[in-house]
Parts: C-alpha cells; sequence; structure tokens
C-alpha cells in the first residue's frame, strides 16, 4: 500500500509537470494580442446565452444536494440543500474539491444543523452522481473515437476507444448493482455506505450526463460554434480527467493545453484561448462571486441567530 501512494505521488507530479511544459510552450507561442482582440469579437448575443447555459448547469448541479436529501432522508428545506450544492460546486470548481465540496458542506451543513454521518453521505453521493454521469458520457464519446489525439502524442485513438469501453462498462456495472445487489449497504472507514435504488441510480446519471453537457455547450458557443459540439464536448471531457489527474485546482492550464492541443488544427489558438478565458470568466468566476456573497451573508445570517440564541439563553437563566 505504501509503495502504491509513493508512485501514485511520483506520477502524479510527472503529470503535472508535463502539464506545465505544455502550458509554457503555449504561451511562448501565442500572440496575445491576437488573444484580446478575439475576446472583443465574441458577440453580446453569444456572452448572454453562455450564461444562461452556465446558470442552467449550476441549477442542476444544485439537484445533486436534492437528490442527497431522498437519499438520506433528512428534513432539512429543499431550498438550504439547493443553496448548499450551488456554493459548494461555485468553489469546488475554482478551488478543488477538499475546499468546495467537502470543506464548505461539512460547515454549512452541521450549521443547518445536519449530523457529520449524514453529511458525508450527502458528499459521498454528490461525487459519485457526478463522476458515474461521467463515465457513461465520456466513455460512449471515447469509444466513438469522437476525439482525435494528435500524433505528437504518440498515442492512437485505439487505447482511447477501449478506455471508453470500460468506462462505459463500469456505468452499466453501477445500474446492475443497485438493480439486483442483496447487499444494500456496507461501512468503508467507520462510514456507512447503502446503494441507492436503480430508479435513483437512473436519475443520478441523467442529472450528471446533463450537467457536462451543458458545460461543454458553454464552451461550445464561447468558441463561436466553429467545431462540433461533441468534439468541444468530448475534449473538455479528457481535459476534465487530466485535471483531476494533475491535482491542479480549477484545471487551470490544463482545459487551455488540452483544448490548443487538440483543436488548433480545426481553429486558431488565439480564438481558442479566447474563448476558454472569457468559459473561465462566465463559469468560474461569475457563480464564485455570488457564492462568495452568499456565503458570506449565509455565515453573518447564521452569526446573529447563534448571538441572539445564547443572549436568550442566558436571560432566561437569570430569571428566579
Amino acid at each position: 500500500m505504501q509503495h502504491w501512494k509513493t508512485i501514485r505521488k511520483v506520477l502524479s507530479i510527472a503529470f503535472a509537470a508535463a502539464i506545465l511544459i505544455l502550458i509554457s510552450m503555449a504561451v511562448v507561442k501565442i500572440d496575445w494580442n491576437e488573444v484580446l482582440s478575439a475576446i472583443r469579437g465574441l458577440p453580446a448575443s453569444s456572452l448572454w446565452l453562455a450564461a444562461l447555459i452556465t446558470a442552467s448547469s449550476y441549477l442542476v448541479y444544485s439537484t445533486y444536494d436534492l437528490l442527497g436529501r431522498w437519499y438520506t432522508e433528512h428534513d432539512l428545506p429543499w431550498w438550504k440543500c439547493m443553496a448548499t450544492g450551488f456554493i459548494s460546486y461555485a468553489f469546488t470548481m475554482n478551488m478543488g474539491a477538499p475546499v468546495g465540496g467537502l470543506g464548505l458542506r461539512l460547515r454549512l451543513y452541521t450549521k443547518h444543523g445536519l449530523e457529520p454521518g449524514v453529511i458525508m453521505r450527502i458528499v459521498g453521493f454528490s461525487v459519485t452522481t457526478n463522476w458515474i454521469g461521467y463515465t457513461l458520457l465520456a466513455g460512449v464519446l471515447f469509444a466513438l473515437g469522437v476525439v482525435e489525439l494528435p500524433a505528437s502524442w504518440k498515442l492512437d485513438n485505439g487505447p482511447l476507444r477501449i478506455i471508453g469501453l470500460l468506462m462505459v462498462g463500469a456505468a452499466i456495472a453501477y445500474l446492475g448493482l443497485c438493480k439486483f445487489s442483496r447487499t444494500r449497504s456496507s461501512t468503508i472507514f467507520g462510514h456507512t455506505i447503502e446503494l441507492p435504488s436503480i430508479g435513483m441510480a437512473f436519475i443520478q446519471i441523467g442529472l450528471a450526463v446533463l450537467n457536462w453537457m451543458l458545460i461543454g455547450a458553454v464552451i461550445y458557443i464561447l468558441l463561436q460554434q466553429n467545431i462540433p459540439y461533441f468534439i468541444v464536448l468530448a475534449t473538455f471531457l479528457l481535459s476534465a480527467i487530466a485535471g483531476a489527474l494533475a491535482h491542479i485546482p480549477g484545471g487551470i492550464g490544463v482545459l487551455e493545453s488540452v483544448f490548443v492541443a487538440l483543436l488548433s488544427g480545426s481553429m486558431a489558438r488565439p480564438e481558442i484561448l479566447g474563448g476558454l478565458l472569457v468559459f473561465r470568466a462566465i463559469y468560474y468566476l461569475g457563480p464564485l462571486m455570488l457564492a462568495g456573497t452568499w456565503y458570506l451573508g449565509t455565515e453573518a445570517k447564521m452569526g446573529r441567530f447563534n448571538r441572539h440564541a445564547n443572549c436568550s439563553s442566558k436571560s432566561s437563566r437569570s430569571v428566579p
């Protein structure tokens, strides 16, 4: 086990170093005046449409926590669940899962009165929902050979197609477990993991697939629809797993490197980078500002409530 941890750490460092090299090479070759010109050339209608699709994506992701309410059977109001999902997602996209997906959910749900065990089940359910949908969607696109790897990578599409088939198989196996497994729950590291019903599993996959497709649609719009949608989507899905493996918050540089490497033959690099920079502003930074403001307001409101409750408690104790 210790050797495996060391191997994983070495591979992660090597992967991150490779990404940094790709970013450095891209930065040197890019005329940033052309990138700024490409950004200025984006029509206002594309920006508004991208913002609308972004709002739809965050709404869909927020329903993961609503589904988690159904899964864990807690009684927190639905709108508090969705608000927590939105805030955690915005921070996750910019700062990584430990901060948003885990840290903020723990804090907000604890403030709302949920037990740590229930919160961890919600977190696990949300993570599973997100990645099981990714596994099916990416697996289908990779298996169909939608994305073409560049010749310079010295890796043809055969291995990627095989990986895609394995991913589809994994998603189908998950559905099979939810439908046919007689062991519905198990304890891992002190936490009880319970398989959802087959109906809930289908909802999980449907919501996650929709969310990933919406994110791809934002990029597609900001690339001015110059590249077929499913190619853009498959490229984004490839960059998403690359970013997760590199452990770089927000996939900064990874997204751009993968898109430039795979799509620069179909579209000018400055236009690709311009669209992706606007994508980061709309999909990452805009929701983060809103979520940050909402979170601070929630903290302030909870702080006032706690102070009022403490004062009331002290007053009641002082009455003879």
